[in-house]
């Protein structure tokens, strides 16, 4: 019998080291280095980069918005606007980094506008790209009352990239805050969502992974409400038939179809390393502690309440034998 996996509720730290700050590059090492500069307002490597980089839409939306979170990334677009007026790559990143700046705990109403107006115009200037339809997805989705607008925004993305890995994920997180009184409800919308986008996505997209994360949205909101427990080695959430079916295919996709070239891939491993904590697969979770490596993602490890840092080092600990 395997050991219980760690307890991974509870404990927040209250306030965030910077060392202990989640990277959204993740594994990119050409954003990195590109962002280095970017900081230092040296923005002509970044227009070489999103150059490269073309209309690969996850890609082109991943680097975008981890150049956006840098500091003064809105004047530095900003600048490099002024310069070429007519640059899609710079105004959408104008637009990314406006609403990064509208969604921080101390932004304004007029910061919310002025990002909206970005993203509309980035938009006009590149109508086949989704990157200005995500920024905006992920403006409503971060503010309150602005999900209704959202399902609209979700077409606008997928009108234009039908597998859009960030866009489905916040949907699914979005589709999970539905009715938290109905507890675990299969039926649930979030799990027809998840589903229905992993059935139409192609056989190698890790789209495939989308249930897995729905379940774990769906707990997110269970623990908030107060139905399901904290440490989710007392939960029936991980250990139902469901559970157990989305887990083997998700795994299964995963071994079968490994995608390293996707720029989010580490997103959806932690997913899978984090659902087979809670389901005491120790051995299957170890192989996919192995692959995250160091580019650990602040979700699904917070959504027990727990410092994400402290509860991704318990589960790979606990995976990896070293408890």
């Amino acid at each position: 019998m395997s050991p219980p996996p760690p307890p991974l509720g509870r404990s927040r730290r209250r306030g965030s080291r910077p060392d202990r700050a989640f990277d959204p590059a993740l594994d990119d090492t050409e954003l990195i280095a590109v962002r280095a500069r970017f900081v230092q307002g040296r923005w002509s490597d970044a227009r070489a980069l999103l150059v490269a980089t073309g209309p690969d839409w996850d890609r082109r939306g991943h680097r975008l918005l981890a150049l956006a979170e840098t500091p003064s990334a809105v004047a530095w677009a900003a600048d490099w606007l002024l310069v070429e007026p007519g640059s899609a790559d710079a105004s959408a990143l104008l637009a990314c980094a406006s609403v990064i700046r509208a969604l921080r705990p101390k932004a304004k109403g007029a910061d919310t506008a002025r990002a909206r107006e970005a993203c509309l115009a980035a938009a006009r200037t590149t109508p086949e790209d989704p990157t200005p339809w995500l920024a905006l997805l992920l403006l409503d989705r971060g503010r309150e009352g602005g999900g209704d607008e959202c399902g609209r925004l979700f077409e606008e993305v997928r009108s234009r990239h039908p597998d859009h890995h960030h866009a489905h994920h916040l949907m699914t997180g979005l589709l999970a805050e539905s009715r938290p009184e109905s507890g675990a409800d299969p039926l649930h919308e979030v799990y027809d969502f998840a589903a229905w986008a992993a059935e139409l996505a192609p056989a190698d997209s890790p789209l495939a992974v989308l249930p897995v994360v729905a379940h774990a949205e769906r707990y997110r909101v269970l623990v908030a409400a107060g139905t399901e427990p904290e440490d989710p080695a007392a939960s029936g959430h991980w250990s139902g038939r469901r559970a157990r079916q989305v887990m083997k295919a998700a795994f299964d996709w995963w071994l079968e179809w490994e995608r390293e070239d996707h720029p989010r891939h580490r997103v959806d491993l932690n997913f899978l390393a984090h659902a087979k904590v809670c389901q005491r697969r120790p051995a299957e979770a170890a192989a996919l502690f192995h692959r995250i490596g160091p580019y650990a993602t602040a979700a699904p490890w917070s959504y027990s309440g727990r410092d994400p840092h402290d509860a991704f080092a318990a589960a790979r600990a606990y995976a990896l034998g070293t408890l």
